[in-house]
C-alpha cells in the first residue's frame, strides 16, 4: 500500500508513516508540490498509489470517477503531525480492509476512528 500525501500535509508524515505503508511519498518527493488535483489524481493513478489528504475535493471525485486511486480522506480540521500519524496508526487495519476491498473509492477519517467508507 502505497499513499501519496497531498501538500496539506506534512513531508514528515511520509517518512513516519513508512513503516506501515512503504513507498509512501509526498507530492513534493513527486514534483508535484504546486501542482493541481488534476496532476495528483493522473500521478496517483498511474503510478499505484492511493491519496491522503485533508481536503474533500479528492473524496468528492472518487464518489464521480471512482478507483484508481482510492482516496482517504481526513476529515480532521487542524491537528498536528503527530496526531494524524497516530490516527492513522490507529486506523492501519480498516485502512488495509479498505484498500482489499475492490469495491471502496475513499475512506474518510475522523479524530474518533474510521467515519465511513462511501459507496463507490
Amino acid at each position: 500500500m502505497k499513499l501519496l500525501l497531498d501538500e496539506n500535509l506534512s513531508p514528515k508524515l511520509a517518512r513516519a508513516l513508512s513503516d506501515l505503508f512503504p513507498s509512501t511519498l509526498h507530492v513534493e518527493d513527486c514534483g508535484l508540490g504546486a501542482a493541481g488535483d488534476d496532476a495528483i489524481w493522473e500521478f496517483a493513478r498511474t503510478h499505484g498509489f492511493a491519496i491522503l489528504s485533508k481536503d474533500s475535493d479528492f473524496c468528492e471525485r472518487s464518489a464521480i470517477q471512482g478507483t484508481p486511486p482510492k482516496v482517504i480522506w481526513l476529515h480532521v480540521g487542524n491537528c498536528t503531525t503527530s496526531e494524524i500519524d497516530a490516527l492513522m496508526r490507529g486506523c492501519a487495519a480498516a485502512i488495509q480492509a479498505f484498500f482489499a476491498d475492490p469495491s471502496g473509492t475513499c475512506l474518510v477519517l475522523t479524530r474518533k476512528g474510521v467515519e465511513r467508507s462511501p459507496p463507490s
